[in-house]
């Protein structure tokens, strides 16, 4: 589809450009905003401001949401009014199940608290280390200070937890015996057995000012940021989110080209779970009576 629609739209005349794609398409991206960003005539700090969402979008969901899904597919939409939009997809290869993740800009407070406008998945984990959620904003602060400080600490309270005394973050929270360890994403849970030093030191001379910078370090992955929240769980007491940010998953159909009946029962009983939503939604009344006439679009004549 991304593929289809970068040949299908121009934009100097749909005012819309596309960015991005799946495996190498997607490593194509900063070229492709700079090529965009020069025909829309934006500002080479505009260009670099687009750049920037692009690596931080990808970089969120890789590795401030540990959930077992890696990035294989990233789209980039940017408007000729400088807003933009990323729609990007992880696998989890362990039960082949995927998970996209949506972003716009208008909707978007920062790149590491709350920033998605829907995460859609079939499955909702148990346990997924979520450093974006209000709730880890403590462990967020935790993190920053403990990298600004020197590594030889850090690397002394990493060693006080090491892999044979604390096997797995799974015996620091509660769960039910029936779901112990059937999550594919509880190996992403475990202690991280290699810490890269070397990015360590290279943070400790940065000096990030917040969590942000942190995180957008270049060489910053998922086995430091769960190490950092390791340590500033269980030494400083302030606990990351452990909640899945799945916000809702509709599907009705599948990709593998056979026809697929409709399921109008399950659509009826969408539709009017998201009516419910828009009418209990705290948004003012001409916004949600633009919704509500949005939806009966999906309704058909009676």
């Amino acid at each position: 589809m991304t593929g289809i629609l970068k040949q299908a739209i121009s934009p100097k005349e749909h005012g819309i450009g596309v960015c991005g794609g799946k495996g190498k398409a997607s490593r194509r991206t900063p070229e492709e905003i700079c090529r965009i960003g020069e025909d829309f005539g934006f500002s080479g700090d505009n260009i670099e401001n687009l750049c920037r969402a692009s690596k931080m979008s990808a970089k969120v969901d890789n590795t401030a949401v540990q959930a077992g899904y890696q990035l294989y597919h990233h789209a980039f939409f940017i408007g000729e009014d400088q807003k933009w939009a990323v729609v990007q997809q992880g696998m989890c290869t362990e039960d082949r199940t995927a998970r996209r993740y949506h972003w716009l800009s208008s909707n978007m407070e920062s790149f590491i608290f709350e920033p998605h406008t829907a995460i859609v998945g079939d499955i909702k984990r148990q346990k997924v280390l979520d450093m974006t959620s209000r709730e880890s904003e403590g462990c967020r602060r935790v993190s920053t200070d403990l990298v600004k400080e020197e590594p030889k600490r850090l690397m002394r309270l990493l060693q006080s937890l090491k892999p044979d005394i604390q096997k797995s973050l799974n015996d620091w929270l509660p769960h039910s015996n029936e779901y112990q360890w059937r999550n594919p994403a509880e190996r992403y849970l475990c202690m991280p057995r290699n810490i890269n030093w070397k990015t360590i030191k290279e943070i400790y001379e940065f000096q990030p000012s917040n969590y942000e910078e942190l995180l957008g370090f270049k060489g910053v992955g998922p086995a430091t940021v769960r190490g950092l929240a390791l340590v500033a769980e269980i030494i400083y007491g302030e606990k990351p989110s452990w909640k899945d940010p799945v916000k809702y998953s509709f599907a009705y159909g599948g990709k593998d080209g056979v026809p697929y009946p409709v399921d109008r029962k399950a659509m009826d009983k969408s539709i009017e779970f998201l009516k419910q939503a828009v009418e209990e939604a705290k948004i003012g009344e001409a916004e949600r009576l633009r919704s509500l006439r949005s939806l009966t679009r999906f309704i058909p004549d009676q």
